[in-house]
């Protein structure tokens, strides 16, 4: 399944961004994934570590380049007043399959420390409306996410 995933992103990013690991496509993934491990005002070690781990495994972006993505995602996240620029972005290039992706990653890094705030719970809800996914899809995402972490 995830060999599917990485076919998909990376054929949509080829087309739309190069596949560069700098790339609007991936700047904005690494956003949106670096604001669910900031969402409860820290990001653990756990956390990133698991972001830098999906960033690889689901996302297909080289190990080697995780580092500077990570820098010029952090920037551009600071730069920003909102998600809106990036959450637009995606819906642009990235498919529905692609988006619910996102949105389980999204879930895994806040459900990795095995608590729910409800400040992250209001976040990804938001994303999700964000990304035109349905709830069924949030809440999909959001066990599919569970089950992952369960192994």
């Amino acid at each position: 399944m995830f060999d599917f995933v990485k076919n998909i992103l990376g054929n949509k990013e080829q087309k739309v961004s190069k596949s560069s690991p700098g790339s609007d496509g991936h700047i904005a993934l690494c956003v949106l994934l670096l604001e669910a491990a900031y969402v409860d005002g820290e990001c653990s070690a756990s956390e990133l570590e698991h972001l830098q781990k999906t960033l690889t495994s689901t996302f297909a972006i080289k190990a080697l380049d995780i580092e500077d993505l990570l820098a010029k995602s952090r920037d551009k996240r600071e730069e920003s007043i909102d998600i809106f620029h990036f959450t637009r972005h995606l819906n642009q290039n990235f498919s529905k399959e692609e988006k619910v992706k996102l949105m389980e990653s999204v879930w895994s890094i806040i459900l990795i420390d095995d608590h729910l705030e409800s400040h992250e719970d209001h976040f990804a809800h938001k994303l999700a409306n964000l990304l035109r996914l349905s709830h069924k899809e949030l809440i999909d995402a959001k066990l599919a996410a569970r089950k992952q972490l369960a192994k």
